[in-house]
């Protein structure tokens, strides 16, 4: 039977839930709670539903250490305002946050376009593997929000910020951060990610919070031409927005695409207009994509690992303000494609030329904007903490595995006494770029159903000296070095 743990005020004010614990030797526990407390200031007197599914990895050695991982996952959900000035929409945020007693030192937030099918994509964006090896390593937190908005329905009640979303999104911060307990949730500044009507977002927060925002990437979105053709107010743009390292990256098919030629042209004149001043932007064609976010991913995540190495300030540092950007000290490159160079040694005209953090992200944009694929031959993280459960006439395997930091993971071989047995997923899916273990929707994140790092052998002829092993394999079909064995001997 699970064990009990009563958790009555520890979580948020009000909280009151319980967490079912599965003992064990390596598992896995989810606590679902449901919260309700009263927001503070201005938002007096307002239920808030915070919906709290922490998946937390216990994993216990034998021997005199115990080591626990406890990587959380926190919901809360905001219901349509009739308020002036607050969000008609209903928005539910869901966030990662990495194992660690460490303050967290920024948020990484993945923001969907328009429609059911984004808003059920955002829904997600923060169970990422990929992603969450990013922030994992800065020791950062995930935000994927989900809006609640049908089809039939604008989506500029919800990606204009100052139609409530931007108040809502700070409130839920602060809701996140007493129900976690992580008040630097309120603080830490953000990296943001938007594909379509959450580029236009993400275009438009830079205008409100500056001196928040670590860099951007737009994937085919941006709201620069609904303001300059009055479809929405003028933002004014603060000196500081240009100082933000940005991205802007269409898809090469949107150029003809009647539907979506808006996202083509408006990255052309976003990246025009910052270039102009000089500000940190650059522009990266995806020569094999539509509106669909492709394999972009593979230079996003890098362009925010550089930003983040050249902008946070050290744990501990007292000054918290984000560091400037030395445009001179980053690389310039053609427009659309051709070869980075340092930006000193840049020839032609620089303020038309395509601003890149780092060489290591200038290489990966080399590549990307000719094939839209990088290359990257560093094996993945191996697996871990791979157990072993006996079920039915069968041996369930089990482990844990982060993804890969450069290419993802697109899945795991299952090795029995040194001999590959199955692959997990036998066949990755990818209809939209590359098949990963988690399968990659249109918009940039995992499919339900969201698969589990187990397999089920059945074959027979197992003893007491089988031994099982997993690899990983990246996207690349590099495969990891094989994990720690598991004898039939292993508790589960």
């Amino acid at each position: 039977m699970p064990g009990e743990i009563d958790t009555p005020g520890t979580l948020g004010t009000g909280f009151c839930g319980r967490v079912d614990v599965k003992p064990g030797s390596c598992g896995a526990f989810r606590g679902v709670a449901d919260a309700r407390f009263r927001s503070l200031g201005k938002h007096k007197e307002m239920a808030v539903r915070g919906l709290i599914r922490g998946v937390l990895l216990l994993c216990l050695w034998s021997g005199p250490g115990t080591r626990l991982f406890a990587d959380e996952l926190f919901e809360v959900y905001y219901p349509p305002s009739s308020q002036p000035g607050e969000l008609v929409l209903g928005v539910t945020y869901t966030i990662w946050i990495p194992e660690g007693n460490a303050p967290l030192r920024g948020i990484i937030v993945h923001q969907h376009g328009c429609g059911t099918g984004a808003c059920r994509g955002g829904a997600t964006a923060a169970y990422d593997l990929h992603w969450q090896a990013l922030a994992r390593k800065w020791h950062c937190a995930l935000l994927g929000p989900s809006y609640h908005q049908q089809d039939s329905e604008n989506c500029r009640l919800w990606c204009d910020p100052r139609n409530g979303s931007d108040r809502t999104f700070l409130r839920g911060l602060e809701d996140l951060a007493r129900i976690s307990q992580r008040p630097e949730l309120t603080e830490v500044p953000w990296c943001l990610w938007g594909h379509s009507g959450g580029g236009f977002w993400a275009s438009l927060m830079q205008t409100l919070h500056p001196e928040r925002i670590v860099a951007i990437w737009f994937r085919s979105g941006t709201a620069i031409e609904a303001w300059e053709k009055g479809e929405i107010p003028r933002p004014e743009v603060p000196e500081a927005a240009f100082r933000i390292p940005m991205m802007v990256n269409p898809g090469a098919k949107e150029r003809e695409d009647a539907r979506f030629r808006g996202a083509w042209t408006g990255a052309e004149r976003m990246f025009a207009f910052y270039r102009a001043k000089n500000a940190p932007i650059g522009m990266m064609l995806d020569p094999r994509s539509g509106h669909e976010c492709g394999d972009s991913r593979y230079v996003a995540i890098p362009f925010f690992e550089a930003c983040l190495s050249l902008r946070l300030p050290a744990p501990g540092e007292a000054d918290k303000s984000l560091k400037a950007i030395d445009v001179g000290a980053g690389w310039l490159a053609p427009y659309l494609s051709g070869e980075a160079r340092p930006a000193q040694e840049y020839r032609d005209d620089s303020l038309k030329a395509t601003w890149l953090p780092s060489p290591g992200v200038a290489q990966l944009w080399s590549q990307y904007v000719k094939t839209g694929e990088v290359s990257d031959l560093a094996p993945p993280p191996a697996p871990t903490g791979v157990t072993l459960v006996s079920e039915g006439n069968g041996v369930r395997v089990e482990w844990t595995a982060e993804a890969d930091f450069e290419t993802g993971l697109a899945g795991f071989v299952i090795l029995r006494d040194g001999t590959e047995i199955a692959r997990v997923p036998d066949k990755p899916i990818g209809r939209f770029g590359k098949g990963l273990f988690q399968s990659m929707s249109y918009h940039d994140t995992p499919e339900k159903p969201l698969p589990r790092m187990r397999y089920l052998d059945t074959t027979g002829g197992q003893s007491a000296e089988t031994r099982y092993e997993v690899q990983a394999i990246n996207s690349l079909g590099v495969r990891s070095t094989v994990s720690e064995a598991a004898g039939r001997g292993s508790r589960p």
